[in-house]
């Protein structure tokens, strides 16, 4: 090993600076901790919780159990392309990286600004009902006031700094969160079955009748989100020991298992309720139908305790969206999207430092402006944290169903061009389906942008927020256009990760 000043340059082709790889540390995950690390993305309480509630009450659809049943399809079609490029690409760069693979440099580098923009927004989203609902224990619990934004930014400062330890060691606390998390969902699932309402074990939600009506196509944005976290699984690529195996077989657990599992519980609220009054009590209770049914059948210290693990989820999927945020800087950075400080790893923990920074920053200062929106009220002074969960969730989602349909064209036009159509028909077939479905609940997330932020039909932000994915991916073509015409060598490394720094050393051997 040679050494300078600055740089050394290891055996293996991988270059460093000053102690910091350009390359992440591999071992670091096994198939359970791979697992856990996507499955907290999903949040699995928020969603039981919050999302489907609102869905009942926003879209008047019973049948929410079948749509998650639809979506699983839709995924797992999504997902037998997507996993096969997992084989052949790792880098932490998942969507961008395959996308380039696919459609070229230029739509890899719009995809990449688009990614980091919608985890951001994702994980940034949180924060605003994190904040709320401390806000609510303390209040409740300890009769003090406390304003959201306290909450929110201790909580951004503890996810920045779990950001910088060993990726194994945020995998233990995701696992210990979401299985409790799992845990207490499943007992009231339980308790409703064995304790239904006056319509007893009813399937009537399972019923495609109960998908008919103008909001289905809503109803499916609300829940599409639900699902989001499986599609990280291969940012974690370069930490697992066999990608080639765990990335698909993670990728695949956790579609199905999120799939079976909204679909219980959703039908589980259903029973209890009652199929017929599920939408009216709904529409009365909205985030406190959960705790008022687990109140009646489970008890108050049950229902104490699910009120923290609501909170401690939420902190789970913001710590997990906080690492992909993370290493899609350190790949962009790797592969001068961004700034070559991005695209080093840090300390003995060898975690992408600078992009985890990077995240915190942005998370702090967006959190503080709508702090400072909360000091001047326009009359509901819930109104700053609503928005920025309501805005941030659904901009990140709309970004996420994009890049998933881009990827699933982009798989078939891989290994078309790899002159592999014939031995991968069927995964293209799967892939060619899954995109045009993604498109269609893409289309109708951007027509129905009003209702998902709760704005009026003619508001400008039914155009606005979802523009700002819009403007990305205008920002991230000009960036990849850009880099063509004046770096053509960067820009035919976009996606690559790993294998530049390969060919790197096979050209100056």
């Amino acid at each position: 090993m040679t050494t300078d000043s600055s740089s050394t340059k290891r055996t293996d082709g991988i270059s460093t600076f000053k102690g910091q790889e350009r390359a992440l540390r591999a071992d670091r995950l096994g198939t359970g901790g791979l697992l856990l690390s996507v499955l907290a993305a999903t949040a699995p309480l928020m969603v039981v919780a919050g999302v489907m509630p609102t869905t009942f009450a926003v879209m008047g659809i019973v049948g929410q159990p079948l749509l998650f049943v639809l979506l699983g399809v839709i995924l797992v079609l999504f997902g037998i392309g997507y996993a096969e490029m997992s084989r052949h690409v790792h880098n932490a760069g998942a969507f961008y990286a395959y996308i380039s693979r696919g459609l070229g440099g230029t739509a890899g580098a719009s995809a990449a600004l688009v990614a980091l923009v919608a985890y951001n927004a994702l994980q940034v989203g949180i924060y605003g009902i994190f904040g709320f609902e401390v806000s609510g224990l303390f209040a409740t619990y300890a009769e003090m006031e406390v304003a959201w934004w306290i909450p929110a930014l201790v909580a951004a400062l503890a996810v920045g700094a779990l950001g910088w330890l060993k990726i194994d060691v945020n995998a233990k606390v995701l696992g210990v969160l979401l299985v409790i998390e799992v845990a207490l969902v499943v007992i009231f699932d339980i308790a409703a079955v064995a304790d239904p309402g006056k319509e007893g074990l009813s399937l009537h939600a399972f019923n495609p009748d109960t998908l008919t009506g103008a909001g289905v196509g809503t109803a499916l944005c609300f829940c599409i989100a639900a699902f989001l976290g499986f599609e990280q699984a291969p940012v974690y690529a370069e930490e697992t020991s066999r990608p080639h195996v765990l990335v698909p077989r993670v990728m695949f657990l956790a579609v199905g298992g999120v799939a079976v599992f909204f679909a219980v519980s959703s039908w589980a609220l259903t029973v209890a309720t009652g199929p017929s009054a599920i939408v009216g009590e709904s529409q009365k209770q909205s985030a406190g139908l959960l705790f008022n049914l687990t109140e009646s059948r489970l008890g108050g210290t049950f229902t104490d305790v699910l009120h923290i693990l609501f909170v401690t989820g939420m902190f789970a999927a913001m710590l997990s969206f906080h690492n992909v945020v993370a290493r899609y800087a350190f790949a962009m950075g790797r592969e001068g999207l961004l700034p070559a400080a991005f695209g080093r790893t840090t300390g003995t923990s060898g975690a992408p430092g600078t992009g985890s920074l990077l995240q915190t920053v942005v998370s702090v200062v967006i959190v503080a402006a709508f702090a400072f929106a909360d000091d001047k009220p326009t009359g509901d002074p819930t109104e700053p944290v609503l928005h920025l969960f309501t805005w941030g969730g659904n901009i990140g989602a709309l970004g996420v169903i994009l890049l998933m349909a881009a990827a699933s064209f982009s798989v078939v036009v891989f290994f078309v061009r790899r002159g592999a159509a014939g031995t991968q028909a069927w995964r293209l077939v799967t892939s060619a389906v899954a995109g045009i479905a993604l498109l269609v609940v893409a289309g109708y997330t951007v027509k129905d942008f009003d209702v998902l932020v709760g704005a009026g039909p003619d508001s400008s932000l039914s155009w606005l927020l979802p523009g700002i994915i819009g403007l990305a991916l205008v920002v991230g073509l000009a960036q990849g256009l850009f880099l063509r015409a004046r770096s053509p060598e960067a820009h035919a490394r976009i996606g690559l990760g790993n294998e530049a720094f390969q060919l790197d050393k096979a050209a100056s051997s």
